[in-house]
C-alpha cells in the first residue's frame, strides 16, 4: 500500500502578533488578560454588580424597623431588611421586594402595597462589588415585631434616634438624610467610593414632596 502524506498543517500564530506590539501589556484578542514581560498571564476581574432591594417599614407610631445584621456586609450594623434580586430568573425588583418581605417580615405584598422611594448606585463598596438598590417603603404598617431570621434581629428604631446607631457608613451620609427628603416622593444618588474611605456623592435625580421633613441620622 502507497503510504499517505500527512497534510501540510497550517502555520500557527504566535500570541505576540495578536499584541499590539511585542512586550505589550494585554492581548488584542484577549482584552482581560494581560502578557508581562516574565511570561505570567494576569487576570483583570471586574468587580461584581449585585443589584439589591431594601425595605423600608414602620410601625403605627411611625418608629423605622431595622436589621442588626449577623452576616456580611455590613455585619454587626443596623440596615433596613432586604435582599438580592434574583438575576439569574428575571426577577423584577417589585417581585424581589415582595418575596423579601414574605421571607424576612411574614409579610404578603402585591406591587401595589409598595412605594419606590430611590435608587441609589454604589462604584466599588469596601472595594468588594458594585451595587444598584432599589429603596421600597412598605405602605402597611406592622403591628408587631418580627422575629430573628438568619442574617439578624429585628427592632423598632424613632427616626431621630438613628444617629446613635451603628450605621453602614454611606447610609449615614446619605442614605438615610435623602430617604427621609424624598420620603413620599423619589430620588436617584450614585456614590463612588474610594479606597482610602472617601465618598462622592452625586444626586442624580430629585423628586420630594412638598413638605416633607428631613429627620434621622446626621
Amino acid at each position: 500500500m502507497a503510504r499517505v502524506a500527512n497534510p501540510p498543517q497550517p502555520r500557527r500564530k504566535s500570541l505576540a502578533r495578536l499584541s499590539p506590539s511585542a512586550g505589550s501589556a494585554s492581548l488584542g484578542c484577549f482584552p482581560n488578560l494581560a502578557a508581562p514581560r516574565g511570561g505570567w498571564f494576569n487576570l483583570r476581574v471586574p468587580l461584581p454588580y449585585r443589584i439589591a432591594t431594601l425595605l423600608y417599614c414602620f410601625d403605627e407610631a411611625d418608629n423605622v424597623l431595622l436589621l442588626e445584621r449577623a452576616q456580611e456586609p455590613n455585619l454587626g450594623r443596623w440596615s433596613p431588611p432586604g435582599g438580592k434580586l434574583k438575576q439569574d430568573t428575571g426577577e423584577s425588583p417589585y417581585a424581589c421586594a415582595c418575596r423579601e418581605a414574605h421571607e424576612e417580615l411574614g409579610l404578603t405584598l402585591t406591587p401595589a402595597g409598595l412605594h419606590l422611594t430611590g435608587l441609589i448606585s454604589e462604584h466599588g463598596y469596601a472595594g468588594q462589588a458594585h451595587w444598584l438598590m432599589f429603596l421600597f417603603e412598605i405602605k402597611t404598617r406592622l403591628r408587631g415585631l418580627p422575629p430573628p431570621i438568619s442574617e439578624g434581629r429585628f427592632a423598632f428604631h424613632p427616626p431621630d434616634q438613628l444617629s446613635a446607631l451603628n450605621l453602614p457608613q454611606t447610609d449615614r451620609e446619605q442614605i438615610w438624610p435623602l430617604f427621609w427628603r424624598h420620603r413620599g416622593g423619589f430620588f436617584a444618588a450614585h456614590c463612588h467610593c474610594h479606597a482610602d474611605g472617601r465618598n462622592d456623592w452625586t444626586l442624580e435625580q430629585s423628586s420630594p414632596v412638598r413638605g416633607s421633613v428631613s429627620v434621622g441620622a446626621s
